[in-house]
């Protein structure tokens, strides 16, 4: 899907991760609300680079885009 962005059963139960790191693209988001910017972000995680942290936004984007609701 992205280069930046892995799913594999084996590396967080298969929960989305930057790619080479076990960082879950979750905790991304949640440090973007908390922190209310991608600097302050990549400053908590130097390892992450600006690409990654717009590829995981993307891949959210990606998700929500595809997802259909059921209204009841």
């Amino acid at each position: 899907m992205n280069k930046h962005i892995t799913i594999d059963p084996r590396i967080c139960n298969g929960k989305p991760v930057i790619s080479d790191t076990r960082i879950p693209v979750t905790v991304i988001l949640d440090q973007l609300a908390d922190s209310g910017s991608i600097e302050n972000v990549i400053r908590k995680y130097p390892e992450l680079s600006l690409d990654q942290v717009a590829a995981a936004l993307q891949y959210c984007h990606s998700v929500i885009e595809h997802t259909e609701l059921e209204v009841i």
